[in-house]
């Protein structure tokens, strides 16, 4: 918890990513398995991290901000129907595709904090 009530917006933005490729992960992983509670658990939540993202986006503020909250919501409504399919393979279509983003924002603060 004080890691996150000190991080700066930066580095919440890439610990947000992070737990949310993280269960995607383990979502696909339990919907494999058969679990299906644990997986509804942990889509549930990457759906909460993902509105988060959608939802702090200013998309005043720079010209690929729509484009970056069009995606958001591509993969909100892919996630909801997986976790309603239980459809391990569209959970990690979402995070193929989130975990490129994650790693862009990562290059981009520690871009800034080298400054």
């Amino acid at each position: 918890q004080d890691s996150i009530n000190t991080a700066s917006p930066g580095k919440l933005l890439i610990m947000l990513y992070d737990r949310l490729i993280l269960d995607l992960g383990k979502g696909e992983e339990a919907l494999r398995a058969g679990q299906f509670e644990a997986a509804h658990e942990k889509i549930t939540h990457a759906q909460e991290i993902v509105i988060e993202l959608r939802v702090s986006l200013d998309v005043e503020s720079w010209s690929g901000a729509p484009g970056l909250a069009s995606l958001y919501g591509f993969v909100l409504t892919e996630l909801i129907g997986a976790n309603i399919a239980r459809d391990a393979d569209r959970v990690a279509a979402c995070r193929k595709l989130l975990e490129p983003l994650r790693d862009a924002w990562r290059e981009a603060a520690a871009a800034a904090v080298a400054g």
